[in-house]
């Protein structure tokens, strides 16, 4: 893959965003206890996916690069699932349960024994704002190695409505104001809480220990250490980035923008990165989708999790790739379909209405129409003719076919495994074929063809007769 590739995961540079922490300790703690009534489903709210991965998922990975060593996920509703899948990402993670919801600082302090293991940053974050890109959390605790005490990520809203406003003066934070609470010249202010906070590791317990529940909703609110953090003489400041990148799911329309505005960012980079788009808009990324450059998409083509593509291949319009490998200088579709395990080497054609799923395709081996291949292999050079179909299941167990290199396989034949076919094998079109063929060998195995002449013109007639006489057969 070169370096000039595209990917769809976490900012391009979120390599360099530990680098830039290096010898700092960073705790993450990622608040994933909201139920989502909103959503009207069964699967917890951050479970939903975005660019083909939870939306807790995207942020964990996004805290992990940005340089944290340690992440405290809070969970609620759907504790055990949320836990379980996002175990499975290889990360430092310890799950916690907020058993009562009390508010955001209640929910951080549900993750006390990790808050109580010394680290010199802290990040707040939300499993329901899956945008969020690791260089803004790498920038956001810069200023905690800087000049800050606390920093908080705030964005400058279309609509205001609805957000907290933060109240800025000579650049520091003095406190943030929710919407109920402020006055039309506050109302008035743009620059809006993101609620993604970053503090210094020592002030974290303090701080959330001194919250108080003094309102309305009797209930412990995270915004409140900045108005305690300035009492205490703390240094608080406000860092910047776009609104995209902070919007949170709630319901199916806030999910179905944000999957947008993933798909958005994901063009972008595989435009800026050397790829061809023919029609940017009708092409889906997954978060891990990688696309070498000089790489050629067209119109309607799918991408789900776990493809990578080499260089100067050609992806034709509707084409659905997911869980494969694509060598360089390979051309597939139209109208072709890659499964997961499907792994093409160079100079492959898989043409229209071409399935292939775990098998590998050897470098030149053309598969142009209307053909299935699954749990097989095809070696270099071969011919897979039209109408090939791999019968890979007996109805309880998967079976291996393996092709050689230099075959040339005849339209419309079966290949019933498991079986094998040598080296420079000819396979008779219309075959089907339950035995082994030796390399060079010519199989057919088909009806042999009656002819018998005349006799086309006798069936005519006798159906004419028929047809007068009304008799069907």
């Amino acid at each position: 893959m070169s370096s000039a590739e595209s990917s769809a995961e976490t900012s391009s540079s979120a390599g360099q965003s530990a680098a830039r922490h290096h010898g700092r300790s960073c705790l993450a703690v990622v608040l994933a206890a909201g139920e989502g009534t909103r959503m009207r489903s069964r699967t917890p709210k951050v479970l939903h996916r975005v660019g083909g991965q939870p939306m807790a998922a995207h942020v964990l990975r996004a805290a992990a690069a940005a340089g944290a060593g340690r992440i405290a996920l809070v969970t609620g509703h759907g504790a055990a699932a949320v836990g379980q899948e996002m175990g499975g990402l290889g990360l430092d993670l310890a799950v916690f349960e907020q058993t009562r919801r009390l508010g955001t600082a209640h929910a951080v302090l549900a993750a006390r024994a990790a808050l109580e293991v010394p680290a010199d940053d802290i990040v707040v974050l939300y499993g329901d704002a899956p945008l969020v890109e690791a260089d803004t959390i790498a920038r956001l605790r810069g200023r905690l190695s800087e000049d800050a005490d606390i920093a908080v990520l705030g964005f400058e809203a279309a609509d205001p409505t609805g957000y907290g406003r933060l109240m800025v003066d000579c650049g520091r934070l003095k406190a943030i104001r929710e919407e109920k609470d402020a006055n039309p010249a506050e109302r008035a202010v743009r620059l809006c809480n993101s609620g993604i906070i970053a503090m210094k590791g020592g002030l974290a317990l303090p701080l959330l220990e001194a919250v108080g529940n003094d309102n309305a909703k009797g209930e412990y609110y995270l915004t409140d250490i900045v108005e305690i953090a300035n009492r205490h003489g703390m240094t608080v400041v406000v860092e910047t980035t776009t609104e995209d990148e902070v919007q949170g799911v709630n319901d199916r329309t806030q999910l179905a923008q944000c999957e947008a505005a993933f798909q958005r960012r994901a063009r972008e980079r595989a435009l800026a990165a050397g790829v061809t788009l023919l029609a940017p808009e009708t092409v889906f990324f997954s978060y891990d989708t990688r696309l070498a450059r000089d790489v050629i998409v067209h119109q309607n083509v799918v991408f789900g999790p776990g493809v990578q593509v080499a260089e100067a291949c050609e992806i034709l319009p509707f084409s659905h790739l997911e869980g494969a490998h694509v060598g360089a200088g390979t051309r597939v579709g139209p109208f072709a379909r890659l499964r997961p395990g499907a792994h093409l080497g160079e100079g492959v054609h898989v043409g229209n209405f071409v399935e292939v799923k775990a098998a590998r395709v050897e470098d030149g081996a053309k598969l142009n129409h209307l053909t299935y291949i699954g749990d097989a292999r095809i070696g270099a050079g071969s011919n897979i003719g039209a109408g090939t179909i791999v019968c890979n299941y007996d109805g309880t167990f998967k079976h291996h076919t393996d092709i050689g290199a230099g075959v040339f396989i005849g339209s419309n034949s079966a290949l019933v495994a498991p079986v094998r076919i040598g080296d420079g094998a000819y396979v008779g079109t219309g075959s089907v074929i339950t035995d082994d063929v030796p390399a060079d060998a010519l199989a057919i195995g088909r009806g042999r063809q009656v002819v018998k002449e005349g006799r086309a013109a006798e069936i005519r007639a006798e159906q004419a007769r028929r047809k007068a006489a009304q008799q069907p057969r």
